[in-house]
């Protein structure tokens, strides 16, 4: 335990008046300001999550997805795709392009009509109707057309101006439109559509099951019919309607059939169930309903119905499909995921015309697929958007800005050999081609590697505001399986994706799974043949009482170290959940593919240790990793452990080092030196963790609630540094690794690394700080270092080499700007010999503070209160405009900055509520708990639930960041005001003026005896002669934005209003003080008047010499 002595509290209350500010402002010139900051979205990419609703505008060549969370994507060619959100998260239900005219309306799970217009490069909403009193099942807006057809759940249709956005008088109710047919309601209008040689004549299909064609001209049903009786049966129900270009209409039921019609009789002419067989009664068997239904001809006098379900009641629940009728001829395109909606991609826009179909777009559950028409066998096209995010549920995300340029180059080949072009996909190019993008050059490079359930990793390239896949890493084929093991959703639990540590230098790179196995892989061109090695981790006690496991092989207590990796037996090498390590030494290897090849698999053996913290130190050839049980140091290069120690033996004092054994003889080569380093370890630790267990015993009747703290505290973060660790020794630079906690504790472990000629025989020595060297609030989040100008030091790395070109040649250490600086200078003013000894600054940020102390003196120069109540989920120290920041991400859903080394507020913005993210929560039903609530014990569940939105949320360099915006889609953000300036010429065109087809002409025949197309004036009908609508259906709906701006401009009015009364009063009071001065004039000119009388009648008898 420490001791307390007076001179320790002088020294300490000396050291806490050291350390205000020195001055460092003055020197240190910090270039960044808040005026460099701006947040903003910038690009999304991956499937909407949850799709709702599909639309498809056929001159432009423009898709539209709306989904679930009120989100709208327009996709075009590469490059195009749009994004925007309705203001209340309501699913889309319903979305209708007006063919050409750069707009869009969409129906929203609350009932609102919402207008968009996109002939900008970002969609803005222009108008929006709240229906009140009706839902809204369906819309229809005829071609080229202002007035919008909306279909209620009440049975009525209502017309709607797409200009001004408001109601017409026109109105369609249910009772008229069945009138004496059916004696209850016909239900909810499901269809409506105008028939395509009248446009006056408008079908609507109703929920029940009756259809009735309605006259607009004479306000009037024309026709009506029914499959079953007039009161409709379970089997009649009408889920879709199509019309034929020649006038004819079919109809698809919820029991599977399909049924055409004539209109020269309420009975369909034909009904067929495509999918039905008959039974041993002759009856169809039953079938799950149609749901969705088109109709489209080609001139060569092909017809082709197109619909999804319809498949017999067995078969439905297990596969989904759309099904293509020509002629004769059945064509079942199975599909993986269930069908939410489909439009078909016809050469001409007018239903008149022979629409000549080519592809079908399918928008399944979790998938966009296209299907080529004009190819036999219906291949499907090959998907150029980066729609497969999501083909693992992602866990973790890094994010490299600014990366090396020669990364994307290399990814991208390795990935290019092992991906194949796959057979079966159609020769044509995309048919979603619409907008226009220019590829915008960008200085830099940008990656992003996720990390995904089934133990994948993929890299993609994210420059110039794409996203385009480069290589797949599949962890997987690292490991065997136990013929007893399990599969499928057990395999994906146990190679999920904890954490990943990448050093794009040396291009190595570390992933965590969930067990605490960790793998380094390291990058190579070409393809090897080679073993793997396996490292065997020891169970690190939970706490300080437990017994830590025994040697297996000596039979002595250690915790720090391991078996000899190559000396381990066949069952020794399947550890954790039936995993087993393919081509272990001993097996002869196997042949690894081009890319990551695994260098170093480290195995944790007995209970899970799930890793929540990588580090990988290339130049020295260390990898660091933590968790809830505590921390493990591991020799990449001699392939052994050097430390692995709970975090509660980093309170206890170091061991004093042992004497050093007598110089060996050269090793052979042949044989592995990693008993003998075992050995060191062990005789190296031994009293370490004698120490650990008698301190426990002393104290554990003294302070039960500390022990208890220290027993519960995990490793939350870690890093590598060359730094100045000692007060005793401020001119030693030594590799160090700085520990953070969960309770906020900062630890420092001093690495003593053997002379370059003997690193790969001699061990690596670790020393512990002997408890923390200072401690904050909350969890620590992120440390870096910094030089005395406040630059941010790189850390230190290996440089990548193929070893294909010179396997022998040796790799050189890349020096840093710490050993180039060409010295260190103090980083405050001061002239005492402590500050003069200051040559670097340590920032440390938890959940709750910052702070940036000075090394080697160990002095808090600055501190930041970031939240009180609240909490950081994620912190990052990145470079933006050549100096570097702190920026954050708080429960309440702001971002903000912080200047380095001062820790001054740069900015702060509301960005993304945290709620927003809670389903990557393990409470995902009851949500994340309210972060304002002070009570510690909930802000513990919500901290909880946090560390899994902290995986996913990125900072990077330039202002850059990202996050997983839903289960399916990656949303990348800017905090650089100028890159916001620059956005939109990187965004794509997303309407271009094109001309539109002309419509069919009319043969003289048709013509002449009544056929063709009949066009009619709708403004005639549905203008204002149509009567004033009723108010209480719907009402216009403002915007935030345009209430923050009637707000604005109410207040300027108010505030126009004040000033004018207050000078209109001003001028009563100036007025007021004119009429009080005129009189008191007039008083005045009244008095002179009577003593001028008065003197006149005194003097007026007299004579002049009486005067």
């Amino acid at each position: 335990m420490k001791k307390f002595t007076f001179k320790g509290v002088l020294d300490g209350f000396r050291s806490s008046v050291q350390a205000a500010p020195r001055g460092t402002e003055q020197e240190i010139q910090e270039t960044l300001r808040p005026e460099h900051f701006q947040l903003k979205k910038t690009f999304r990419h991956g499937f909407p999550f949850s799709p709702t609703a599909l639309a498809w505008d056929p001159i432009q060549k423009l898709l539209a997805i709306g989904d679930k969370g009120g989100n709208l994507r327009i996709l075009g060619g590469p490059g195009v795709d749009a994004h925007a959100r309705h203001e209340a998260p309501e699913a889309v239900l319903h979305a209708r392009f007006l063919i050409n005219e750069g707009a869009l309306v969409t129906a929203t799970a609350d009932d609102q009509l919402h207008l968009w217009t996109f002939r900008q490069k970002c969609p803005q909403r222009v108008h929006s109707l709240k229906f009140q009193r009706e839902r809204i099942t369906c819309l229809h807006l005829p071609l080229q057309s202002k007035w919008l057809h909306v279909g209620t759940e009440r049975g009525n249709v209502h017309v709607v101006n797409i200009e001004t956005f408001a109601l017409s008088g026109y109105v369609i109710n249910w009772n008229k439109a069945i009138e004496v047919t059916r004696p209850n309601h016909p239900g909810a209008v499901v269809e409506v559509s105008d028939n395509p040689l009248d446009a006056s004549k408008l079908a609507i299909a109703f929920e029940s099951g009756l259809i009735v064609v309605w006259d607009l001209r004479a306000r009037a049903a024309e026709w009506r019919g029914f499959v079953g009786g007039p009161g409709g049966g379970v089997g009649d129900g009408v889920r879709a309607a199509a019309w034929q270009h020649d006038g004819k209409l079919m109809t698809a039921h919820v029991d599977g059939a399909l049924a055409t019609w004539t209109m020269r009789s309420p009975r369909p002419a034909t009904l067929t169930y495509p999918h039905a067989k008959s039974n041993k009664d002759g009856k169809p068997e039953p079938c799950k309903p149609i749901l969705r239904l088109e109709w489209k001809t080609s001139r060569t006098g092909e017809s082709l119905v197109i619909f999804s379900g319809g498949l017999p009641t067995d078969k439905a629940g297990r596969t989904h499909s759309v099904t293509v009728l020509n002629g004769k001829s059945t064509t079942v395109l199975e599909m993986e995921h269930s069908v939410v909606d489909f439009v078909t991609l016809c050469e001409s826009p007018h239903a008149a015309d022979y629409q000549e179909p080519y592809a079908i777009v399918v928008l399944l559950q979790n998938d966009l697929v296209v299907i080529d028409l004009q190819t036999p066998g219906y291949p499907c096209f090959e998907n150029p958007y980066p729609m497969d995010i999501h083909e693992s549920p992602v866990t973790c995300c890094s994010y490299f800005a600014d990366c090396p340029s020669d990364l994307i180059p290399a990814f991208y080949s390795v990935g290019r050999q092992g991906n194949k072009k796959a057979a079966g996909f159609s020769e044509k190019l995309w048919p979603i081609d619409g907008g226009e993008w220019a590829p915008a050059s960008c200085s830099y490079s940008e990656i992003i590697l996720t990390g995904h359930a089934d133990g994948s990793v993929k890299f993609w390239d994210a420059s110039a505001g794409t996203l385009q896949i480069l290589y797949k890493l599949k962890c997987s084929k690292v490991f065997e399986r136990r013929a007893s093991g399990s599969s499928g959703s057990g395999c994906e639990e146990e190679l999920a994706v904890g954490a990943l540590a990448l050093c794009a230098e040396s291009r190595r790179l570390a992933v965590a799974l969930p067990h605490g196995h960790v793998v380094l892989f390291k990058f190579r061109k070409t393809e090897t043949q080679a073993e793997t090695h396996v490292l065997e981790i020891p169970v690190i006690a939970d706490t300080m009482d437990e017994e830590v496991s025994p040697e297996p092989e000596s039979g002595s207590r250690s915790a720090s170290f391991s078996r000899a990796p190559d000396s381990l037996e066949g069952e020794g090498r399947r550890l954790g959940g039936g995993l087993r390590v393919r081509g272990c030494a001993g097996t002869g290897g196997v042949r690894r593919a081009a890319g990551f090849q695994p260098a170093l698999v480290a195995l944790q053996t007995g209970a899970a240790h799930p890793v929540t913290t990588l580090a990988l130190h290339s130049a020295a050839g260390l990898m660091s990793w933590g968790g809830e049980r505590g921390v493990v140091v591991a020799d990449v290069w001699r392939r052994c452990v050097v430390v692995a120690l709970p975090a509660a033996a980093l309170h206890l004092p170091d061991p004093a080092p042992p004497p050093r054994p007598p110089p060996r003889p050269e090793p052979d080569p042949d044989q592995d030196s990693s008993d003998e380093d075992s050995n060191c370890l062990r005789y190296l630790f031994a009293d370490l963790l004698d120490k650990l267990d008698s301190s426990f015993s002393r104290s554990r009747s003294s302070s039960m609630s500390s022990l208890e703290n220290i027993a519960q505290e995990g490793i939350s973060c870690l890093a590598f540094a060359d730094s100045y660790t000692k007060k005793t020794d401020p001119t030693s630079l030594q590799p160090t690794l700085w520990v953070g906690t969960t309770a906020g504790s900062v630890f420092t472990m001093t690495v003593a690394l053997p002379d370059a000629d003997v690193r790969h025989t001699q061990p690596v020595a670790v020393t512990t700080s002997g408890g923390p060297i200072f401690r904050l609030r909350g969890s620590i989040l992120t440390m870096a270092f910094l030089d005395c100008n406040g630059a941010l030091i790189p850390y230190s790395y290996e440089s990548w080499k193929d070893d294909s070109k010179d396997g022998r040649e040796r790799r050189e250490r890349t020096p840093t700007k710490q050993t180039s600086s060409g010295g260190y200078c103090s980083p405050g003013a001061g002239s005492g010999a402590e500050a003069a000894a200051d040559r670097q600054f340590v920032l440390v940020a938890s959940e709750k503070q910052a702070r940036v102390l000075a090394l080697p003196s160990h002095n808090c120069v600055y501190r930041q209160q970031i939240v009180e109540t609240d909490f950081v989920v994620k912190a990052e120290v990145i470079s933006m405009k050549d100096s570097v920041c702190l920026v954050t991400y708080l429960s309440t859903g702001h971002v903000a900055a912080y200047s380095l080394p001062s820790l001054r507020p740069l900015a702060q913005q509301e960005f993304l509520p945290l709620a927003e993210l809670s389903f990557q929560t393990q409470s995902k039903q009851r949500g994340i708990v309210d972060p304002m609530l002070s009570i510690w014990g909930q802000q513990l569940i919500v901290n909880e639930d946090t560390d899994q939105i902290a995986k996913t949320f990125c900072f990077s360099n330039r202002g850059h960041g990202l996050y997983l915006a839903s289960p399916t889609e990656i949303q990348k953000f800017t905090m650089d005001a100028d890159f916001c300036q620059q956005l939109n010429e990187m965004l794509g065109e997303l309407f271009l003026a094109r001309d539109m087809p002309d419509p069919p002409k009319e043969s003289f025949f048709r013509g002449l005896f009544g056929g063709g197309s009949r066009p009619f004036d709708r403004e005639e009908l549905f203008g204002e002669s149509s009567g004033k609508p009723n108010r209480a259906v719907a009402r216009p709906v403002a915007a935030a934005a345009e209430l923050t701006a009637l707000n604005a401009r109410a207040g300027t009015a108010a505030g126009d209003v004040s000033r004018a009364h207050q000078l209109v009063v001003e001028r009563g009071d100036k007025l007021s003080q004119l009429e009080d001065r005129a009189e008191r004039m007039s008083s005045q000119a009244g008095e002179f008047s009577s003593s001028a009388h008065q003197l006149m009648l005194k003097y007026k008898d007299k004579k002049w010499y009486q005067l």
